[in-house]
């Protein structure tokens, strides 16, 4: 198994008093899955055989913390070293304990490289 801290910078790191921390924020990749997690706001297995690509995201980011719709979801605690995972079929997740569909996952991960060299392995 290999972890990928998710990336927390700047004024983001503050996010540790709503229990967004480093320490309980992370895409594990095993090699069937790949466990996302964002404290208590974020949660996801994704079977490595639904992912379809897994690319560097130049898109534009408005927030930092988990927000997402139609089954796209950014999972961020900083505007870089976001990746960009396409998922099918969906997945599921759950943000604040809600059920959701997950198609596209974006995270900000401490080492992009490595995460997409370990979800497209």
């Amino acid at each position: 198994m290999a972890r990928f801290p998710i990336r927390f910078t700047g004024a983001n790191k503050a996010m540790v008093v709503l229990g967004l921390a480093q320490r309980n924020s992370y895409v594990d990749v095993t090699e069937n899955d790949a466990v996302v997690r964002m404290g208590w706001a974020f949660r996801a297995t994704i079977p490595r055989s639904a992912i379809r690509s897994v690319t560097p995201d130049i898109g534009r980011v408005l927030g930092w913390g988990v927000h997402g719709w139609r089954g796209e979801w950014l999972v961020n605690g900083s505007s870089s070293g976001i990746v960009r995972v396409e998922i099918e079929p969906a997945a599921r997740a759950r943000v604040t304990g809600i059920a959701v569909k997950l198609r596209v996952l974006r995270v900000s991960v401490d080492d992009p490289e490595g995460l997409q060299v370990a979800l497209s392995a």
